[in-house]
């Protein structure tokens, strides 16, 4: 079973990721850590006791990594594009306890294991050779926290919590689809439209708030 663990959005630059934040929801975002395997950093934020928000983007203070990172953060013309047509949310990340067995079944679709560490924490990531995300973004990545479990409740409670989730999708039933063969429980919901992107609803000190 895979459930969600975190939304990323995928920035050209932490900071420019910070401010679409801080303009959007009204918060500074909290810092993360760095990612040495994959030569990036982020911020972190907190939106229930097992979920949060995550801002990622290349490190440029950061040793080239060894391998293509994460989140597809090596095509910079890509995150570029995206972030200046308004697709900040871009992706998402499911965890499991049987990270071998689901790589087992759909390694193809999610890529390979890698051990990724931020500061005294060490967890599993799927991550396709060239980096990309799978299935254009689509599915999940999924990994595996290991016995510290998920890391929100460790994060400062600012106020925040995710209220809904959703993808637009003009395939809408193949998505429907795919999220039942990987079994994601409480998936994103489904909905049909013309565009391929991700809405998330933010229960905010100040109102909901709808990041994209």
């Amino acid at each position: 079973m895979l459930k969600l663990d975190h939304l990323a959005i995928i920035a050209p630059s932490l900071e420019a990721g910070a401010d679409y934040v801080r303009a959007t929801l009204g918060v500074d975002m909290p810092q993360g850590g760095k990612h040495p395997q994959m030569g990036t950093h982020n911020r972190l934020l907190r939106l229930g006791a097992d979920v949060f928000l995550e801002v990622i983007a290349v490190d440029p203070e950061a040793e080239p990594p060894k391998r293509r990172r994460w989140f597809g953060l090596d095509d910079a013309v890509a995150v570029q594009a995206a972030w200046d047509e308004g697709r900040r949310l871009r992706g998402w990340v499911a965890r499991t306890s049987d990270f071998a067995g689901v790589l087992a079944r759909h390694g193809d679709l999610l890529g390979r294991q890698e051990t990724v560490s931020r500061g005294d924490r060490e967890w599993l990531f799927a991550v396709a050779d060239d980096g990309s995300l799978p299935c254009g973004g689509v599915a999940p990545s999924v990994m595996d926290w290991g016995v510290r479990g998920n890391p929100a409740p460790s994060m400062p409670d600012l106020g925040f919590q995710l209220k809904n989730f959703h993808i637009q999708h003009p395939e809408a039933a193949m998505v429907g689809k795919l999220y039942a063969d990987l079994k994601i429980i409480d998936p994103p919901s489904v909905i049909e439209g013309e565009h391929f992107r991700y809405y998330a609803e933010i229960d905010t000190p100040n109102g909901i708030k709808l990041i994209g």
